[in-house]
C-alpha cells in the first residue's frame, strides 16, 4: 500500500476496523471521520429546529444548515443557493421534480423520453406522471455496452416531447453519457432536462450550468456523507411555478380556515423538520472532496479500474460489460460468469470478506433488454464491483484471487 493509500485510508474509521474489501460503493460509500464529527458535532453543539426558533441556539443551527446550502450550490455550480432543494436522497429528488413539475405541466399527448438503462428511481415517478395525465413514455434504447446514441435521441425528441429524463452515468456500465449534450437537444424542442447525478457527482467535477441542465438529483450517501441527505438542484424560475411536493410545518408563510400561502423558495418545498445533521455532513462530504482533490479521485478510480479489469480479462468464462475502455467505467464493474447466479457469486464473495452487489441494480428493464440483445447476461441479474478513490490494489488483488476461485470452483478446471 503506498504512502498516498495508507493516509486516505486512515481517515475512513470502518475500514480501519474491519478487515473486509468494500466494492459496493456505488450503493452507498463509506465515510470519513471528519464527516462523522460533522454530524455528531451538530447535534452536540447546536441540535434546535432550523429556521423556526428566535433564540440563539436555533440561529446557530440555521447558519449550519443555509451554509450547508450554499457550499452544495457552489460545489455544482448553481447560480444562487435558492436553486439548492435538500431531499432524503436521489430518488425523493426525482420523485418531486416528477410531482410537482412533471403532473403539473404535462397532459395527454406530451411526451417523456427516458433511457432504458436508467434507475428505477428515473423510471417510476415519470410512470406515474404518464397514467395520471395521459402523457406516453418513449424509450431510448442503448447497446450492449451501454453507449446512448444522441443522434437517435434527435430522432426521438420532436413537439410533443417535455421532458428529456437521462442519468450522467449509469450505475450498471459506469458508462458517462453527454449530459450537456442531452440538454441541448431537449431544449431545442423546448423539453426540460432532469439529469439523474447520483454516479456522477461523486466521481467528477459537475457544474450544472456548464451542463445547462434544468434538474438535477444525487444523494449524499453515495459521496461519503450520512444517509437521509439528497439533492435537488433546480433552475430557480422552474421552482417559482412548481406546487409544492409535501405540505405542513415550515414550508408555509400563512395559514387560514381557508387556505394558505407558501414560503420562499426553497423553503416551500422542504415541509416538516429538516435533516439539519445530514446536510452539515454533507458539507463536511464536500470539504473532504476538496482536501482530496477530484484529479486524485479520477486517477485513483481509473487505475483501480485499469487494473481490475485486466486481471478479470485472464480469467476464462467471466464476461465484463460494458466498454473494452476501463476509462469508460468510472470505477463501475459489472459482469456475469458463466452458468452460475450472480447471487451466487456475491455470496462466495461474501464468505471471503469481499462486499460486492449482485442483483438487477434497480435497473430491470435494462437488464431484460440485455438478455434480448447480449449473450454476456443469461440472468435477469448481474455482478457488479464498484470502486472509490479509498480501495486499493490490494483490494483488487484479493477480488481477483476470489474471482479466479469461484471459476475453478464451478468446475471450469484451470484453463
Amino acid at each position: 500500500m503506498t504512502d498516498e493509500e495508507k493516509r486516505i485510508r486512515a481517515d475512513f474509521p470502518l475500514l480501519a476496523n474491519r478487515d473486509i474489501v468494500y466494492l459496493d460503493n456505488s450503493a452507498t460509500t463509506q465515510k470519513p471521520q471528519s464527516v462523522l464529527e460533522a454530524d455528531l458535532g451538530f447535534y452536540q453543539k447546536r441540535n434546535a429546529n432550523p429556521l423556526r426558533g428566535l433564540y440563539q441556539l436555533s440561529i446557530d443551527a440555521t447558519d449550519a444548515y443555509e451554509g450547508a446550502r450554499a457550499k452544495v450550490a457552489d460545489f455544482i455550480g448553481a447560480g444562487r443557493p435558492e436553486e439548492i432543494v435538500f431531499t432524503r436522497n436521489a430518488t425523493e429528488a426525482l420523485n418531486l421534480v416528477a410531482y410537482s413539475y412533471g403532473r403539473s405541466f404535462l397532459k395527454e399527448g406530451d411526451e417523456i423520453v427516458l433511457s432504458v438503462a436508467e434507475h428505477h428511481s428515473n423510471i417510476l415517478p415519470w410512470q406515474g406522471v404518464a397514467q395520471a395525465t395521459g402523457a406516453r413514455l418513449v424509450w431510448f434504447e442503448c447497446d450492449d455496452t451501454g453507449k446512448l446514441d444522441p443522434e437517435r435521441l434527435r430522432e426521438l425528441v420532436n413537439e410533443h416531447t417535455k421532458i428529456v429524463a437521462i442519468s450522467q452515468v449509469s450505475n450498471v456500465f459506469g458508462r458517462s453519457n453527454d449530459a450537456g449534450e442531452y440538454a441541448r437537444i431537449a431544449h431545442e424542442a423546448g423539453a426540460v432536462y432532469v439529469c439523474d447525478g447520483a454516479q456522477s457527482v461523486p466521481h467528477m467535477p459537475v457544474d450544472v450550468r456548464e451542463m445547462d441542465c434544468d434538474f438535477l438529483a444525487f444523494s449524499g450517501h453515495k459521496m461519503l456523507s450520512a444517509m437521509g441527505i439528497g439533492v435537488l438542484y433546480a433552475r430557480y424560475e422552474l421552482l417559482e411555478k412548481m406546487p409544492p411536493f409535501m405540505t405542513g410545518g415550515e414550508m408555509i408563510e400563512y395559514v387560514t380556515r381557508e387556505g394558505a400561502t407558501y414560503a420562499e423558495i426553497p423553503h416551500k418545498f422542504e415541509a416538516g423538520t429538516v435533516n439539519a445533521g445530514g446536510a452539515v455532513s454533507l458539507a463536511a462530504a464536500i470539504d473532504y472532496y476538496h482536501k482530496i482533490g477530484f484529479e486524485t479521485i479520477q486517477r485513483r478510480e481509473e487505475d483501480l479500474s485499469v487494473y481490475m479489469m485486466e486481471g478479470m480479462k485472464k480469467i476464462p468464462h467471466v464476461h465484463i460489460l460494458g466498454s473494452e475502455d476501463p476509462t469508460d467505467h468510472h470505477g463501475i464493474v459489472t459482469f456475469t460468469i458463466d452458468g452460475v447466479h450472480p447471487h451466487d457469486v456475491a455470496a462466495i464473495f461474501d464468505a471471503s470478506g469481499i462486499c460486492v452487489r449482485a442483483g438487477h441494480h434497480c435497473a430491470q428493464p435494462l437488464h431484460r433488454h440485455l438478455t434480448k440483445i447480449s449473450e454476456k447476461v443469461a440472468f435477469m441479474s448481474t455482478t457488479r464491483a464498484s470502486l472509490a478513490f479509498y480501495n486499493t490494489r490490494e483490494d483488487v488483488d484479493r477480488f481477483l484471487t476470489c474471482l479466479a476461485d469461484i471459476r475453478r470452483e464451478m468446475g471450469y478446471g484451470n484453463e
